[in-house]
């Protein structure tokens, strides 16, 4: 968890932003019973960079999204 926060700081996020950002990531992995399966996270985790460099703030979207990106249409729990 500690290295997704460095990861997020180190694309430039404020606090505040980093944790609606990790929200996202926790929600996405959670959605899909993920195991900590290197390719999966980092397709979360940069498709959520992605759009929040693009100025997305929500968690459900940026989770949805990333999970999108996937070509999963998880339902996950909000």
């Amino acid at each position: 968890m500690v290295q997704v926060v460095e990861l997020f700081r180190a694309a430039g996020f404020d606090t505040q932003t980093i944790v609606l950002l990790l929200e996202a990531y926790e929600k996405a992995r959670k959605s899909l019973h993920d195991t900590g399966q290197p390719v999966v996270t980092e397709i979360i985790f940069q498709r959520i960079i992605a759009l929040a460099k693009q100025g997305e703030r929500a968690p459900d979207k940026l989770c949805a999204d990333a999970l999108s990106a996937l070509g999963n249409k998880a339902v996950f729990e909000k």
